[in-house]
């Protein structure tokens, strides 16, 4: 991305340093994450297990956490919530990943490089149900109708996003609708959520989810960077992918707004063809004309929205690491 990027170690050191209000409810709730994901068939246990492993970077649930605290004490169901949260967004990345053939995340093998496309359709469905199990064990609906609603927009959005495979003609609109959908909804849910359960009436909630809004789509703008510019040894994943699978990412939309009408043909037949240029080729192209800028300045100006949505949040550590989590996820290597 940019010069101002963080290194792999203080990517990670800075993301602890931002987790440090919700240390012990981080503790617990791994270890109810851990707990859940078993079985008691070996094929199944190993694979929900490995499953927990490659999951994120565990974002959502401490995003969830942490608008809690920033409202009030944490209680059981928070980290019930923030279980099923992970649960759901690591689902979606097995399932990601066998859509994008992808071979490595988080530094070690995807289930279906290391299995098959079969055991990551499955293992995602058994994560995806067990949520919605572990999420109807809540005494009220509210968690489970406000999940059902944010999964089924992220499968949409990922829908979408497979309709536009090869639209590089694809406007920025039409981008921004397909991320907010398919990556923004579930952090403006945990947001949501966090703030709910921890007493937030409906106008502080509407802040805290407007906030998970702006700041997934600014967190899915740096990952789409990322995957044009990012080195796969830092970033513990395949990389590249975006492009292979013909997905217009704002970089390329924004390329081809600025070059001219016979490159852009150029661009678009040879994007087209199945064989298009490796990253390494685009990417001179894409810096002459200012593209992966323009779209590090959009990251930037949709986390400086997340950051305007907490104005009126009382002073606390919670509420300063949401506020710094908006740099977080803009400056990041991985």
């Amino acid at each position: 991305m940019t010069s101002s990027v963080l290194t792999p170690e203080r990517s990670s050191a800075s993301l602890r340093s931002l987790l440090n209000p919700i240390q012990r409810e981080l503790a617990q709730f791994e270890a109810m994450l851990v707990a859940e994901l078993r079985s008691d068939h070996p094929f199944v246990d190993e694979l929900v297990r490995y499953g927990c492993l490659i999951g994120g970077k565990r974002l959502r649930p401490a995003l969830l956490l942490m608008c809690g605290k920033a409202v009030g004490p944490l209680r059981a169901e928070h980290l019930t919530l923030a279980t099923v949260v992970e649960m759901i967004h690591t689902a979606t990345l097995i399932h990601d990943d066998v859509l994008d053939e992808a071979s490595t995340r988080r530094h070690l093998a995807t289930v279906n490089s290391r299995w098959d496309n079969e055991a990551s359709v499955l293992l995602g469905d058994f994560l995806f149900t067990h949520a919605f199990h572990l999420a109807s064990t809540l005494d009220t609906t509210l968690a489970c109708r406000r999940i059902g609603r944010a999964t089924n927009r992220v499968c949409e959005g990922e829908l979408r996003q497979k309709g536009s495979r090869g639209d590089f003609c694809l406007t920025e609109a039409e981008y921004f609708a397909i991320i907010e959908a398919k990556t923004a909804e579930l952090t403006a849910c945990s947001c949501e959520l966090g703030a709910s359960y921890a007493g937030a009436d409906e106008a502080r909630t509407a802040q805290f989810r407007d906030y998970g809004r702006d700041l997934g789509i600014a967190f899915q703008i740096a990952d789409d960077v990322l995957d044009l510019v990012g080195d796969e040894s830092t970033a513990g994943k395949s990389l590249g992918t975006d492009l292979a699978k013909q997905k217009p990412t704002l970089p390329i939309i924004r390329l081809m707004q600025m070059v001219d009408e016979g490159l852009r043909q150029d661009l678009i037949h040879t994007l087209e063809s199945g064989v298009g240029p490796r990253r390494d080729a685009l990417v001179p192209l894409l810096n002459r004309h200012d593209a992966i800028d323009y779209a590090v300045e959009r990251a930037k100006s949709y986390a400086e929205r997340a950051r305007q949505h907490l104005d009126g949040i009382p002073p606390s550590p919670a509420a300063e690491s949401l506020r710094r989590l908006t740099h977080f996820v803009v400056n990041r290597s991985a």
